[in-house]
Parts: structure tokens; sequence; C-alpha cells
């Protein structure tokens, strides 16, 4: 839906774009392009979490000398950007591969540009593998990390609006901080910060979702000012607000889900440990 609303043509708002993909595609519709991240999930979120915990621990070590005193503001911000330009060098192809295969099917609106070969309302792509090994050999790596400008945009301040509310949710909600959250702490502190993070990082979320749907039919769009500046002019503000109501419904559950098993997983692993060192 929110990939729809973003790059799509003649959505009205959610509602409509929930009956119109059931009416033409039925369940199916809503579960296109799922495999390709499904299957690079797990790999994602563990170099995005591995990457902000260690981030921590060293600055910790080097501000404090030891790497498991809690972490200051400063040190939570910095390991956050440094995550969130981690993050965009394995999910910008997957996002690629995910709007491709969710927009093949997609009209578009004539343009004073000339349309490829494949016809709108047929499958340019067989599946997540052809459609990546399709646009490496037509595009190169430059097209397989089109959008790649938009989304730093979107996840190097995205994540900074995640990782920081969690901890400062955390430590208000647990009274004994965030040294040992509780699981009800750990699952409403990330829905919370999960909501906020992906709320104020759809306008470019808008961005990113039209470069790299780009290219099914048309090219429109030559980089991220350029489709800024298009987006405005034909739409105005309020297209990049577009999937909004979808990316906050969407943020809370799954971004509890994610910190609660991250967190749970983390105190399994320390007692273990503890267990086999006594």
């Amino acid at each position: 839906l929110q990939t729809r609303l973003q790059a799509g043509q003649g959505y009205g708002n959610t509602l409509s774009c929930v009956l119109t993909v059931y009416r033409n595609e039925s369940v199916a519709g809503f579960f296109k392009g799922m495999s390709f991240p499904l299957a690079s999930i797990a790999v994602y979120s563990s170099v995005v979490f591995g990457v902000f915990s260690n981030t921590q621990r060293l600055l910790s070590h080097f501000r404090h000398g030891d790497p498991a005193q809690a972490p200051v503001l400063a040190d939570v911000a910095l390991a956050s950007i440094v995550a969130g330009f981690i993050s965009v060098g394995i999910g910008t192809p997957v996002d690629l591969v995910k709007i491709r295969l969710q927009m093949q099917t997609q009209p578009y609106i004539e343009a004073n540009i000339k349309p490829k070969p494949t016809v709108p309302g047929f499958p340019a792509y067989r599946g997540p593998i052809h459609c990546f090994r399709t646009v490496l050999q037509k595009e190169g790596i430059a097209g397989i990390y089109r959008g790649m400008g938009a989304m730093l945009l979107r996840d190097v301040p995205g994540y900074c609006l995640y990782f920081i509310p969690y901890t400062f949710f955390c430590s208000w909600i647990n009274p004994d901080g965030c040294i040992s959250p509780s699981p009800s702490s750990i699952w409403l502190a990330g829905g919370v910060a999960g909501a906020i993070s992906w709320v104020t990082a759809t306008p470019m979320d808008v961005v990113k979702s039209r470069l790299q749907a780009d290219g099914v039919h048309l090219n429109k769009y030559k980089g991220t000012l350029d489709c800024i500046l298009q987006s405005y002019r034909n739409e105005g503000l309020k297209v990049f607000f577009r999937g909004v109501t979808v990316n906050a419904v969407r943020g809370f559950p799954t971004s509890s889900a994610m910190f609660l098993g991250y967190e749970l997983s983390l105190k399994a692993m320390k007692r273990d440990q503890n267990e086999s060192n006594p």
C-alpha cells in the first residue's frame, strides 16, 4: 500500500488503495515483492542493530574506558548515524527490487518521454531474481543503487529518530533505566520510536519510492532533487506525506517486534555466557 500510494497513480487515499488493489489483484496483490525483503530482513536487521550497538560500545570505551558504560545522548546519535549509513548499502537493492515488483503492473501518466517497450498492465519481471538480474544488466550497479541518495536522506536522520526516542522512552518507562528494560517497556518504547521514525521519514520515503519505481515504464526523474521539484510542481506539498498513515500504523508493531527480539536475544546470550563462565 505504501509504495502504491507514494509512486502509483489513481489512489485517492489508503482505503481507496486497499479496495483498488483487492479488486484488481485479489489478496495476492498485497504480498507482491515480499520474498526478497523476507529473505534479507534477518541480515539487514542484524547488521543495523549490530553496527549500532558495537558503535555505542566503542564510543563508551573511548569516552569512559568501559564498553559497558551507559552511552550518553551524543553517543546514541553518532551510533544511529553510522547505522543509517551502513544500512543503505544493504537496503537500497532490496527496496529497489521490492518496489519494481510492486509497481510493474501499474499504469503511468503519459509524459513527454518515450516509454519503454514494456506494456503497462503486464509484468516486466518474473520474480525477484529476474528483476535484480534485469536491472543489473540494463542499468548496471548505478541502477541497483537507484534512489540511494534519497535513502541516505531518509535513513540517517530516520535512525536517529528511531534509536534516540527508544533509548529515551525506555529510561522513562522503566524505573531501572535501559540497563535491563522489561519486555513491556521494550515493546512500548520500540513501537513509539518506530512510529515517530517512519512518520518523519515519509517525505524522503516518497522520493525514494518514486525514484526506484521510475524505470519500469518511463525514465521520468534525473535524480533526487529533480524528483522533489517535479513532485512538488505537479502535486504540491501534500505529495510528500503520501502513505504517512500506513507508515505510522506499520511502524509501531514492526519496531516493537524488532526491539523486543533484539533485547530478549541479548539477554538470552548474556545469560548463557554467564552460565558457561561462572
